[in-house]
């Protein structure tokens, strides 16, 4: 007898690269039905009308409130009563906390289930020097850092060029390398008059490998349902090109980070190997922005963790496709009216978005 269930799920920020990415995922996942498989109706949200993830969804996309804004969660809250949303994939950094803070009410007042970490996992991984904290206590490689107010022994221990960028900031913005002291007194002032405050790494930049390793846990806490590490080529703060291997050395220490943080859920660890020496500099408690090549090679996390939500099933992939993948630009195409209608109506329920197949 078949096992398969549907599930409504809602994706939000549906039109940035973490949100479109889960997507992704779960469009790829209805590719591959089997009797033990979840079928997916995909809803999107974003406070932007041009946000494609609206378009492509194969349910309804709806236009919501900034994730600052006051009506916000009563905009979610509305959408997920409505359509009998199931589940709500977080797809941007800035609604991660928004979210995880209103978790329990959202749970409450809706048969929806939040898709993210306990709120002190992402309280801790949103600072760096939390973080930088939290790896030190436990013995974990890491990247050396320092606060400012102790900026004169960090330059003497590691001198110039350092890393200089706020602790709770997003991707690579206010991100500097700095080569004297009057460029990090610059960028130390630049951060604190944007509002944050900065933290300051050693740069092994141009000594290293970067990879990206991610990592599901289960909804216990207490079991590793996947990992994939990813050597990647940075390109304007995003993955652009990528090797998809084995890299067990890169993989075991992240799933180690994972499981002693408290993660229930995705996280990914991003990793410096020096040598023989694999240096963590950040934790991200979400999903990646690479988790469709993730997919593609055998390891689909936001189905993954909705098998084991949903299902109980406890799956442990570890083996996966080895791949390069090489990113390129793409275009969505939807008739003008149905962009008009989205902004006057706040949703799209029929859309002719089309993607063709030209490359």
């Amino acid at each position: 007898m078949s096992k398969r269930i549907q599930l409504n799920v809602l994706v939000t920020a549906a039109g940035g690269i973490i949100g479109e990415g889960i997507m992704k995922c779960l469009n790829w996942a209805n590719l591959y039905l089997n009797e033990d498989s979840i079928s997916y109706r995909i809803f999107a949200a974003d406070a932007n009308t041009q946000a494609a993830g609206l378009y492509r969804c194969n349910a309804i996309g709806f236009l919501v409130p900034a994730s600052s804004s006051p009506d916000y969660i009563d905009s979610i809250i509305s959408i997920s009563k409505k359509n009998d949303i199931n589940a709500i994939f977080i797809g941007s950094d800035e609604e991660l906390l928004v979210l995880g803070k209103y978790q329990r009410r959202i749970e409450a007042e809706t048969n929806a289930k939040i898709i993210s970490n306990p709120l002190t996992v992402l309280e801790l991984a949103r600072d760096k020097w939390k973080t930088y904290e939290f790896l030190a206590s436990n013995n974990f490689s890491r990247t050396e850092s320092s606060l400012p107010d102790d900026k004169c022994n960090f330059i003497s221990r590691y001198g110039f060029p350092l890393v200089v960028k706020p602790r709770e900031g997003y991707g690579s913005l206010y991100f500097a390398v700095v080569k004297d002291e009057n460029e990090l007194q610059y960028n130390i002032s630049k951060i604190e008059e944007a509002g944050w405050k900065p933290i300051l790494q050693e740069y092994i930049g141009t000594n290293g490998t970067e990879y990206t390793t991610g990592v599901t846990i289960d909804k216990q806490g207490t079991k590793v349902l996947s990992s994939i590490s990813i050597q990647k080529t940075i390109k304007h703060g995003q993955t652009y090109k990528a090797i998809i291997d084995n890299f067990s050395d890169i993989r075991q220490p992240a799933e180690a980070i994972a499981l002693k943080i408290g993660a229930r859920g995705p996280v990914n660890v991003q990793a410096m190997q020096v040598g023989d020496e694999v240096k963590v500099f950040e934790i991200n408690p979400r999903f990646s922005a690479t988790s469709p090549m993730r997919a593609v090679a055998g390891i689909n996390e936001p189905d993954i963790i909705l098998r084991n939500l949903f299902m109980n099933q406890e799956s442990t992939a570890r083996k996966y496709k080895k791949l390069l993948c090489m990113r390129y630009w793409n275009e969505v195409y939807v008739d003008y009216s149905t962009y008009l209608n989205t902004s006057s109506q706040r949703r799209v329920i029929e859309s002719n978005s089309i993607v063709p197949d030209y490359f």
